[in-house]
């Protein structure tokens, strides 16, 4: 029998050691429209089905090693393969081989010698089942619930009482929980039944009293859709009861959608086989479903709690980088403040500069003319006018002035040197002579009430950038002044070596309580009174020397003050 390829062709594993019987078999399947894999050995079966899963399993039950029964055990035992159909092939027409074929858990037992037309019919019922399965979860139905134990229920559609009786009391004797129904209307309203959970239906195809394949089929369709929106579909298996052996019944109830025929004249014992099979399989599908279902729940509950930790952390993120940008922010503003302040000195620098250095030159070049007269006056003058006195008393005062000028000049040099005006970049500067440029300039608030020692211990040449100096060493000594109350003394020490330039700047003060250590370098972070201080200093003080590829740090000092320690690479320049 030849039919049409299927719409997605099925995937069948055959496990036969005969190469001869496995070459017929697979010719008859794949001209039937299935695609066949196919090993000679139970233990290579195993092996393969660690990789694809395929859709059915043809098994030979005499296998070299292990038997085909042992296969069908150990694929139960498996979640991943236990809801796979298993027909098992022998033979072999003893009922015990059956028997343990079925009890090993495969679900049809099929002589080799059947008609391919019965063959096929089994493989379609089984494979129609699978797909109907796999319709369901590419649906996302939600597969039913059930408790890990619980008894399979069955209905019998039979008119004949005494039939009807026997089935129920044989399979009551099993554990089952058996409903009879004596009509078709009888087993349709108990099908339809809210409550209904059916795992298996048996339907005498042969009753006189009504179309047994006729409502197979309605049976069928019904366990094909569900009742109500958003409910499972209904899935149990039919079984009809009547020959096994061929004909016209067979195939017009196979396409009905039975799922297995049992012959009324079967054994008891053989029945009771046949129907475990069937229930058996029934049963784990369901177990498959819910276990299924709970992967997916799981599944969706962790992808949930990965996207809300993404979300927290990206929320995160996002506040490290507004962070981020605040204190960039903050560092930018206070860079555009001390530029604004740098720019407003130089143009008040350079404009004393201008104003003071006009009339300083006028008064030098009269200071040295009055000089030079009273000095030829001194030396002209008779003995006897008594102006000798006068005139070296003046000459004297001439000095002073000469002196007093020379601290202005002095001091408008400073002040351009602290500027820089003309000098932004890396140069090479005279440690010991910026640091007392600074100090020269501090000298109102240092006055006599802090002594200032001096320790330069280092070369005195740094290739640096002179805010390095006139900046950082001008906020740290202004700082330390401010902090000490009185008296009280100021160590500055300068080291070197080959690689680090290291200037240590210590006062006698209060110190810095370690709390707040780590925020001092923070732009307008301030411990003054308010209006004594805008809390940039120190926070331009390490810019610079961050720029500088450089670290400042501050501790205790030895007589519990703050020390700051500024450490930058030496560059040398050839």
């Amino acid at each position: 029998m030849s039919t049409a390829p299927m719409a997605q062709a099925a995937e069948i594993l055959l496990v036969e050691d005969s190469e001869t019987q496995a070459l017929q078999l697979r010719h008859m399947l794949e001209t039937n429209g299935f695609r066949v894999s196919w090993h000679s050995t139970a233990e290579a079966a195993l092996d393969g089905l660690n990789e694809k899963l395929p859709d059915l399993v043809i098994a030979d039950y005499h296998l070299p090693g292990m038997n085909g029964d042992e296969l069908t055990r150990q694929m139960r035992l498996n979640v991943r393969t236990r809801a796979i159909p298993v027909i098992m092939l022998t033979e072999a027409r003893e009922r015990t081989v059956e028997r343990q074929g079925l009890e090993s858990g495969a679900d049809a037992y099929i002589s080799k010698s059947a008609e391919q037309e019965l063959i096929l019919l089994r493989i379609k019922a089984l494979l129609r089942r699978r797909s109907s399965l796999i319709s369901n979860e590419q649906e996302e139905r939600q597969s039913p619930s059930f408790g890990t134990f619980r008894r399979a229920c069955i209905l019998i559609v039979d008119d004949s009482l005494t039939r009807r009786t026997y089935l129920q009391d044989m399979l009551a004797h099993e554990g089952y929980a058996v409903t009879a129904a004596a009509d078709p209307a009888e087993a349709l309203r108990l099908v339809h039944s809210a409550d209904a959970t059916w795992d298996c239906i048996l339907v005498n195809l042969l009753s006189p009293s009504f179309d047994g394949i006729e409502l197979c089929r309605q049976l069928n369709l019904y366990r094909g859709l569900a009742p109500l929106p958003g409910t499972d579909a209904p899935s149990f298996a039919i079984v009809g009861l009547g020959h096994e052996e061929g004909g016209q019944l067979l195939a017009r109830a196979f396409a009905a959608g039975v799922d297995d025929i049992i012959p009324t004249s079967i054994e008891a014992d053989g029945m009771r086989v046949r129907i475990r099979a069937l229930v058996r399989r029934k049963l784990m599908q369901d177990e498959n479903w819910r276990i299924e279902a709970e992967l997916r729940e799981r599944e969706i509950a962790l992808a949930r709690a990965r996207a809300e930790a993404a979300s927290a952390d990206a929320l995160a993120k996002a506040n490290r980088e507004l962070e981020e940008a605040n204190d960039l922010l903050k560092g930018t503003q206070a860079q555009l403040v001390q530029a604004a302040k740098m720019a407003s000195l130089g143009e008040l620098v350079a404009g004393i500069a201008h104003e003071i250095n006009n009339p300083l030159a006028f008064i030098q070049a009269h200071q040295g003319t009055v000089e030079r007269l009273l000095t030829e006056i001194e030396g002209k003058l008779p003995p006897e006018v008594g102006l000798e006195r006068q005139v070296r008393k003046s000459l004297d005062r001439i000095g002073a002035m000469k002196l007093g000028l020379g601290r202005i000049q002095e001091l408008v040099l400073n002040l351009r040197r602290f500027s820089r005006l003309d000098e932004g970049d890396f140069q090479t500067v005279n440690v010991p002579e910026s640091i007392e440029t600074v100090l020269a300039l501090l000298g109102h608030k240092l006055g006599t009430r802090i002594d200032v020692r001096r320790h330069y211990n280092a070369v005195p040449d740094l290739y640096c950038s002179p805010a390095l100096l006139n900046q950082v060493v001008m906020n740290i000594v202004g700082n330390a002044a401010d902090a000490i109350k009185g008296t009280g003394g100021i160590d500055i020490d300068t080291e070197s070596n080959e690689t680090t330039y290291t200037i240590r700047i210590t006062d006698t003060g209060p110190g810095i309580p370690p709390e707040l250590r780590e925020r001092i370098f923070e732009p307008f972070f301030t411990t003054k009174p308010v209006g004594s201080g805008t809390g940039l200093g120190l926070a331009i003080a390490y810019s610079v020397v961050q720029a500088h590829k450089g670290s400042i740090t501050v501790n205790t000092g030895p007589a519990g003050g703050a020390s700051f320690i500024i450490t930058i690479p030496r560059q040398i320049v050839s």
